[in-house]
């Protein structure tokens, strides 16, 4: 896509754009959006050498992510998938999904995504959902049995590996708090042993 190249014109602005921005239509046309690219880029070439460079510094990192992306959906589209087939290959993918979350574009909610998260790593790092605040943003989790050595550094990286899954899946999820396994609640535990003798069984 070169900016510099002849383009057909550009659809006439809306009356409510604001001066000097470029027209949009319903549909980004690539020859069109290069071209405005270019020209704010020489634009701030003209007025302040580091801003510019910083800007074209942005454009390269947001093409870099963008075609990573589409790349990845290309390979998942075009490789053999299993039983869930090519859509659920997209959507347990990382990449595909910032991408998606990005720009509002997921069609899961918050708790199939969060378990998406949790089952893309679940063989090092074994997690379990032990309640969600979607108010707060507050994730609970539990540490599952992956067989560790318990070690706090081991622990830590779990954990980092585990939040780090569910920032991508679901960055709604604005803090991870962790309980231990002792937290679940569970059934009192009754103690049974034999009835002391009454009077009448009394021998």
């Amino acid at each position: 896509m070169s900016a510099r190249a002849t383009a057909a014109p550009a659809a006439a602005p809306e009356a409510a754009a604001p001066q000097g921005a470029a027209p949009r239509s319903a549909t980004p046309n690539a020859e069109t959006t290069g071209r405005r690219v270019e020209e704010v880029l020489d634009h701030l070439a003209g007025r302040d050498r580091e801003a510019s460079a910083a800007a074209e510094e942005l454009v390269r990192l947001l093409m870099d992510f963008y075609g990573a992306g589409l790349a990845r959906i290309m390979h998942l589209v075009g490789s053999g998938t299993d039983g869930g087939g090519p859509r659920a290959a997209l959507l347990s993918d990382e990449l595909v999904t910032s991408l998606l979350m990005l720009h509002d574009l997921h069609p899961e909610d918050t708790a199939a995504r969060i378990t998406r998260a949790l089952d893309s790593v679940r063989r090092q790092h074994p997690a379990d959902v032990a309640g969600f605040d979607a108010e707060s943003g507050e994730l609970r989790l539990r540490a599952g049995d992956g067989g560790g050595c318990g070690c706090p550094s081991t622990n830590q990286q779990a954990q980092q590996a585990v939040e780090a899954a569910v920032s991508c899946f679901a960055p709604e999820v604005t803090s991870v708090r962790w309980e231990a396994a002792g937290d679940r609640t569970e059934p009192a535990l009754l103690q049974i042993s034999r009835r002391p003798p009454t009077a009448a069984t009394a021998p």
